[in-house]
């Protein structure tokens, strides 16, 4: 099954609401712990951005992780 960005959305955020924890979302699915804490980091960096008064478009937050 492909992950796709709403599938990583609803798995990050079951993890954040305690719903299930990294380590057992990754034996489940067969991902890595890294994989998930990366997905969890890049999720809050976009919520964030999502909660400026002005908020960057993609682009600009690509050209920002370079």
């Amino acid at each position: 099954m492909k992950w796709t960005s709403k599938r990583k959305s609803t798995l990050v955020m079951n993890i954040l609401k305690g719903e299930t924890r990294i380590q057992e979302a990754a034996r489940r699915h067969g991902l890595t712990i890294a994989g998930l804490k990366d997905w969890k980091e890049r999720f809050l960096v976009g919520d964030e951005n999502a909660l400026h008064s002005r908020p960057r478009n993609g682009e600009a937050m690509k050209a920002e992780e370079i």
